[in-house]
């Protein structure tokens, strides 16, 4: 990246006062370019597209230019549907395991019944208002500045900001834009299609949030599901148990096969609530383990001062981690408790909003 001192044509000389470090100077045309961040002309030692102002520090990209998205509608379409499926499927298993459920609980004591209810309600709210505030609240917008006149832009306003073509405004450093929203995200850590919406600096506690409740959520109505069709299952029925030779594997194997006739016989026994239940347990397991792996790899990031992106972006510079980031990042009084524990005091890298 390229540099650049200001520089002045003669007749421009009167409409702007430089400071004096700055060097005024008359150059061939294919050797100046603009700043967009304050105007100033910039004299460029190569012929290198991109360059970075010596005043306000703004980078410049001559070889970018604003592309047309046509997808744009149906990217937002497609989101949009993935939002809907996915609130289906939560109605669904909080509907489907509250109505397969709470015969077998009441069944036990009113107690047991009030206090599932209780939890379901609970995990039920936390779960869809988090969803809800990450799917539908603004991702973050970048701060808006000063930019395009020198008299109005300081020395360094614009230290490593770009210009983004699409939105035709500044775009800070943590800044990027998001071709699926059509808008510039301030510390955007990834789009996700299951909300329809960016994560970034607007929403990124709220996805957490999001994704700390649904696996709480998966994890109860797996335990319930195992329990209460474990009341429910048909007693089960051997025809040749007792009939049953040979010895070591042989015999083991004619175990094995006369357990799964009659686990399979029994099943067409079972209830519509029995098959709901054995179709909520499959669900909600295989869901959790891939929530698991998502919140695992976000607080990872999180704990080394990251996004997603900002992670593409320095491979092989691994940033120095700090616990204090996750403390910071979910509001907790960080300071009062690293005192007590001062290995939480090792870094000066942290994850900002």
């Amino acid at each position: 990246m390229i540099t650049a001192a200001p520089t002045i044509k003669h007749e421009e000389m009167i409409e702007v006062d430089l400071p004096k470090e700055h060097v005024i100077a008359s150059v061939a045309e294919d050797r100046e370019a603009t700043c967009w961040g304050c105007g100033l002309r910039l004299l460029l030692p190569s012929g290198g597209p991109i360059f970075k102002c010596g005043w306000c520090g703004a980078i410049t990209n001559q070889s970018a230019r604003k592309q047309e998205d046509r997808a744009l509608k149906w990217r937002w379409l497609r989101d949009r549907g993935f939002v809907c499926v996915l609130l289906v499927f939560i109605l669904f298993v909080i509907c489907g395991g509250v109505w397969a459920v709470y015969p077998v609980i009441f069944s036990i004591s009113q107690f047991c019944g009030i206090f599932h209810s209780t939890i379901t309600m609970v995990l039920a709210v936390a779960t869809i208002s988090s969803f809800s505030l990450a799917a539908f609240r603004s991702p973050g917008t970048p701060p808006n500045v000063l930019w395009g006149s020198y008299p109005v832009v300081e020395k360094g306003d614009l230290e490593n900001y770009t210009f983004c073509h699409y939105c035709s405004k500044p775009k800070s450093p943590r800044t990027h834009h998001c071709r699926s929203c059509g808008m510039c995200v301030l510390d955007m850590d990834h789009h996700c299609p299951f909300i329809g919406n960016c994560v970034g600096a607007g929403n990124h506690k709220h996805f957490i949030l999001f994704l700390i409740s649904a696996i709480a959520s998966t994890i109860y109505v797996s335990i319930m599901a195992v329990y209460s069709v474990l009341h429910m299952w048909p007693p089960l029925s051997f025809h040749d148990l007792g009939r049953l030779n040979g010895s070591g594997s042989r015999f083991g194997w004619n175990l094995s096969k006369e357990i799964f006739h009659a686990v399979l016989s029994s099943t067409t026994l079972l209830s519509i609530r029995g098959f709901i239940l054995i179709y909520l347990f499959i669900s909600s397991f295989s869901v959790q383990i891939g929530l698991i792996v998502l919140l695992c790899q976000q607080l990872w990031y999180i704990y080394e001062g990251k996004t997603y992106l900002s992670h593409l972006s320095s491979q092989g510079d691994d940033g120095e981690k700090d616990c204090q980031n996750l403390l910071r990042f979910f509001g907790c009084p960080s300071v009062a408790f690293s005192r007590h524990f001062p290995i939480f005091r090792t870094s000066r890298k942290r994850h900002e909003k």
